[in-house]
């Protein structure tokens, strides 16, 4: 479709793609293109409309403006609105500047040349075809305009000037890999509340044996919660070695050859699948139980994508890393990217949650070596882990072509490298950060306060009985299991050196100390 006077891009509607509006409206910006140009992308998670009543709200992903906000019905106008009101959506704009011819673009530039949405729109263009229009450079005396609108989308303080257009490039990200995140309420309060100096303020109160001690188990717990995840019940030693490798999350930089690393520390045996990246195609779900035919939950870029997805990735790693951003959303862009990439046979799930850990860590959120638990939260909030990854993967089914392979696989047929690169990850920051919240209020605080407890008993039993710590810990153990109690097979086999009396002191100093 060309970008002529006859097309019609304001729609009036109740229902869009199935989603009903909260009142009726016209569809605008984003939408509205993405109607007229029949564009192969998922809806944005938040639309906007024009009321035809004068409020101005939002609800459930709609943004609601009123009549007064209505741009004109053409293509500038409503790419302007968008830019606006939205915010920069790449997927859509390289979707829409791949159906428009450059006498189209360089034709609709020159409505405003001057204007900031006219140059931001060039800029873009340029950026994400990666061709130079036959338009001259700016005016130097025109002012630099950043790119990303900070009201609505979180950016890099350190932009990159582009003299030609008077725009500072502040996108997250490279022209081969940029997540992008919407500023929400929830968002904002996170940011707000500092997290980072919250946990530090708390642990510079704690005792540093105990700190120590407490930063060892949560090591294992998270490596243990990280197999978990997975349906993985792995040895000690396996998931002790994992946790090793978090353990050291920071301490090296990303590469092709670390990723990779990462893997073959994961998978125990690989007589089944072939190391490194893939070179075929990848899914998540499951098989017809009949007929073998792939059920996919999730498609994995195409395999010939993969290297570049995955160097854009580490570029955009190493941009955040460099640049004032927040930690978190730094270990979203990175940590769920690579995810949705999967560019591994197996080993992606844990890859992905070490990331977060070396964002974090990267990013000055936490000491390199002290681990934070975070992969522990997932799991404890499993339901709401999967809804997050597939409110990604699931969208993404619509538009992706493929056929089953000989041995049950898939096989991509369409070109998708483009959703892998350009993607909304605001839900899944904020999943993220709800993590990232629980294990600084909860996950550190219960284990701190079980081990300050742990000591508390240990004395009374050395102080006592002079009892030896590997017996100390099986007795914990054993009242744990049992309520407190110390069985009757325990009294008779273990602990037989304890008389009744002996016993029963011990499981009410137990219940003083751990129960009330």
């Amino acid at each position: 479709m060309k970008a002529g006077k006859s097309v019609r891009f304001s729609r009036e509607a109740r229902i869009f793609h199935g989603r009903t509006l909260p009142e009726a409206g016209s569809m605008e910006g984003y939408a509205a293109l993405i109607e007229a140009f029949n564009l192969e992308v998922p809806l944005p998670d938040v639309i906007t409309f024009i009321s035809t009543k004068n409020r101005k709200y939002r609800k459930e992903g709609w943004n609601v403006l009123t009549p007064r906000h209505k741009p004109e019905d053409n293509l500038y106008k409503q790419l302007v609105f968008a830019l606006k009101y939205e915010g920069i959506n790449l997927l859509v704009l390289k979707k829409l500047f791949g159906k428009l011819s450059e006498a189209e673009m360089e034709a609709m530039l020159q409505l405003e040349p001057a204007g900031r949405y006219s140059r931001k729109i060039w800029f873009l263009y340029e950026w994400l075809i990666q061709e130079k229009l036959a338009i001259p450079d700016a005016d130097t005396r025109i002012k630099y305009e950043s790119l990303v609108d900070e009201k609505l989308q979180y950016a890099i303080q350190q932009g990159h000037y582009s003299a030609r257009h008077r725009i500072i490039n502040n996108l997250p990200g490279t022209v081969d890999y940029c997540p992008l995140i919407r500023k929400t309420e929830k968002l904002e309060k996170y940011l707000e509340a500092n997290l980072a100096a919250q946990k530090n303020t708390y642990l510079k109160g704690i005792h540093k044996d105990i700190l120590q001690r407490a930063a060892a188990f949560l090591l294992l717990k998270d490596s243990r919660a990280s197999f978990t995840i997975e349906g993985e019940s792995p040895k000690s030693s396996r998931a002790a070695r994992w946790g090793q490798a978090i353990g050291q999350a920071g301490a090296k930089d990303l590469s092709i050859e670390e990723l990779i690393r990462l893997q073959q520390l994961v998978i125990e045996s690989n007589r089944f699948l072939d190391m490194g990246f893939r070179r075929k195609g990848g899914f998540v779900g499951e098989h017809d139980r009949t007929s073998g035919e792939p059920l996919p939950d999730h498609i994995s870029a195409r395999w010939q994508d993969v290297d570049q997805l995955i160097e854009g990735l580490l570029s955009t790693s190493e941009l955040l890393i460099s640049n004032e951003i927040d930690a978190v959303l730094a270990a979203t862009v990175v940590a769920f990217g690579f995810v949705f990439i999967h560019p591994f046979e197996d080993g992606n799930g844990r890859v992905h949650r070490y990331l977060i850990h070396h964002m974090l860590a990267q990013k000055g959120f936490v000491q390199q070596g002290l681990i934070f638990p975070v992969s522990a939260s997932i799991l404890d909030h499993i339901d709401d882990y999967r809804r997050v990854l597939e409110k990604y993967s699931h969208p993404l089914l619509d538009f992706i072509v493929w056929k089953e392979t000989a041995d049950h696989n898939v096989e991509v047929l369409n070109e998708t490298i483009d959703y892998y690169r350009y993607f909304d990850a605001t839900a899944q920051a904020e999943f993220l950060y709800d993590c990232v919240n629980d294990t600084i209020e909860r996950i550190i605080p219960a284990e701190v306060f079980y081990l300050t407890k742990y000591d508390a008993f240990k004395r009374f039993l050395d102080e006592k009985f002079e009892m030896p710590d590997k017996m100390v810990a099986m007795l914990v153990r054993f009242l744990e299991q049992h309520q407190g109690k110390i069985s009757k097979r325990a009294r008779e086999k273990e602990f037989t050196g304890l008389t009744y009396t002996e016993a029963e002191e011990i499981e009410s100093r137990y219940r003083q100390i751990f129960m009330e």
